[in-house]
């Protein structure tokens, strides 16, 4: 049937079959008492096709129209889109959207960002597995036996290969310590030298998409080949499987001189991912607690200066942004703005029912470490909850950026989880909607970085060289201030080549994109919407 012709009776019919769940499921008192089949269970007959009309029915209503009934309702009121007003009203059950994907990616083009002409929302998707919910607020991998969901620990980049230009390279970024390939003691700088016996990468659509299938594309095992930075050669058969994550890859303190010849103590850490620091349970994750062994270590050893390494760090859950800045901040940010939210005009207009708060504070009490600077290593691939927790820090401290610009998100989502149920209460998860919902400020009124942050100290990223190593053209740059007072010109290759030896290679640009989240979610704001009435 052509979705132009359903009727307003049936939409209507459909609205009230449905209900919007959100982080766990309804209000009990939504759900009608499900009646059991003679088999013992719950009869559930809502087909695949019913159940995309219902999911891009819900989507729409609650971005665009209310959410304060669950999005059962064609009443506005509490649309929840940061940029509901440039949409115009549209039919979820037109034709021309055969599915939700298809419906949101219209609604992403309306809000124009008048400074590069392009949409601004190039950020909104849906997950309709619900790991990624699991991934970030509970710190548990993906669900690894999913259909086109294995998640064996990794991520690699690839390079051109010497003076071909077809062939290519494939090294390591990171490797999560408790994943498969981190128990094996695979990290950064490692190259990846086999893929299931296959030996040969071009720089073609066809070999860089089988290496990415069967690195994040399958459920099974994969055998990869690895060349160490000691050049000794490796071999593992991984298999996907659940793993509490640890964000943090790499840490150590460095002995560095100060401009008038002093030691100094430089603490050093890099992060991958922004996992809650607090589950669904309010119970802490395995994050605050790797977090909380790095920073007594630092402690420890009075650190004058801190490095916090998010190259290739995509964001994740606000409250471990708020964390990580409060075990960073001086004594007199204790109690005083972090940052402050933005919503749409009628969230902003009915804060006092809506549950939803506009600002967050720095714990009352910080870390207490006597920090001269810290230093930020990003990249194209820093976003969103990273670059918040940067942006902000710069109102209290001296903060220095290295490397490249960021990738440019100062807006974030509040997760909804959307479901279907039938008058007998049988429940069909659908997706979880991440589409943006605030904009993020910080003590001074900073944000909106649409286009990145830019850095103090350019330094290119090579991928061959290992967490730590003085090769590291960011930590030559960092280590260069510390010394002199300044960063250089762009540390580049041959100089670096030239000074510590080695063939250093950068990743091919846009061969692929970092396969870890790239956003910050917000899910202290999601059970307050849950709330709304």
């Amino acid at each position: 049937m052509d979705k132009k012709l359903i009727s307003a009776a049936t939409r209507a019919m459909l609205a009230g079959l449905l209900c919007t769940a959100l982080l766990i499921a309804c209000r009990k008192k939504d759900v009608p008492a499900p009646s059991v089949n003679p088999g013992g269970g719950v009869t559930d007959t809502i087909s695949d096709a019913v159940a995309e009309d219902s999911l891009k029915y819900l989507m729409y209503q609650i971005m665009q129209v209310t959410y304060g009934d669950g999005g059962r309702t064609a009443a506005g009121g509490l649309p929840t889109y940061y940029w509901y007003s440039q949409i115009p009203k549209l039919n979820p059950f037109d034709s021309q959207y055969p599915n939700a994907d298809t419906l949101l990616a219209v609604m992403k083009r309306y809000a124009i960002n008048s400074a590069t002409g392009r949409p601004y929302d190039h950020y909104s998707f849906l997950d309709r597995t619900g790991a990624l919910t699991n991934k970030l607020m509970n710190g548990v991998s993906a669900r690894a036996l999913e259909a086109n969901n294995s998640d064996f620990g990794l991520e690699y980049a690839p390079v051109l290969s010497g003076n071909n230009n077809n062939g290519v390279q494939l090294f390591v970024l990171y490797a999560d310590k408790n994943g498969p390939a981190g128990r094996v003691g695979v990290s950064k700088g490692w190259e990846i030298t086999s893929v299931n016996g296959t030996t040969s990468f071009t720089n073609t659509y066809a070999s860089l998409r089988y290496v990415y299938d069967a690195i994040f594309g399958s459920t099974s095992s994969v055998t990869l080949g690895f060349r160490r930075p000691d050049s000794t050669l490796f071999t593992a058969t991984l298999s996907p499987g659940p793993y509490n994550i640890n964000p943090v890859l790499f840490d150590t303190v460095f002995t560095v001189k100060n401009q008038v010849g002093a030691s100094q103590k430089v603490g050093y850490f890099s992060m991958y991912t922004f996992a809650s620091v607090i589950n669904d349970k309010g119970q802490p994750t395995n994050t605050k607690t790797v977090l909380d062994q790095t920073f007594s270590k630092f402690a420890s050893q009075g650190i004058r200066n801190l490095i916090v390494d998010l190259r290739y760090n995509g964001g994740g859950s606000t409250n471990t942004a708020e964390y990580l800045d409060s075990a960073i901040a001086p004594a007199s940010a204790a109690g005083k703005t972090m940052y402050t939210y933005k919503y749409n005009d009628k969230l902003m207009a009915t804060l006092n029912d809506n549950k939803l708060t506009t600002q967050v504070n720095f714990a009352a009490q910080t870390s207490g470490l006597l920090l001269d600077h810290v230093f930020f290593i990003t990249s194209r691939n820093t976003a969103s909850a990273s670059e918040l927790t940067l942006n902000n820090l710069k109102p209290y401290m001296s903060v220095k950026l290295v490397g490249d610009t960021t990738y440019g998100k100062p807006v974030g989502f509040i997760d909804f989880n959307i479901s279907a149920y039938q008058k007998t209460g049988a429940k069909k998860y659908l997706a979880d909607l991440y589409a943006i919902n605030f904009a993020t400020h910080n003590a001074k009124g900073e944000g909106d970085y649409y286009t990145g942050i830019p850095v103090d100290g350019l330094a290119v990223d090579y991928v061959d060289v290992p967490w730590g190593d003085k090769r590291d053209a960011n930590l030559i740059q960092v280590f260069n201030y510390i010394n002199n007072g300044a960063f250089k010109a762009r540390i580049a290759q041959a100089r670096v080549s030239a000074a510590v030896g080695g063939n250093l290679h950068t990743a091919i640009p846009n061969a692929k994109p970092l396969n870890n989240f790239n956003g910050m979610v917000d899910y202290r704001l999601s059970r307050a919407v849950s709330r709304i009435k």
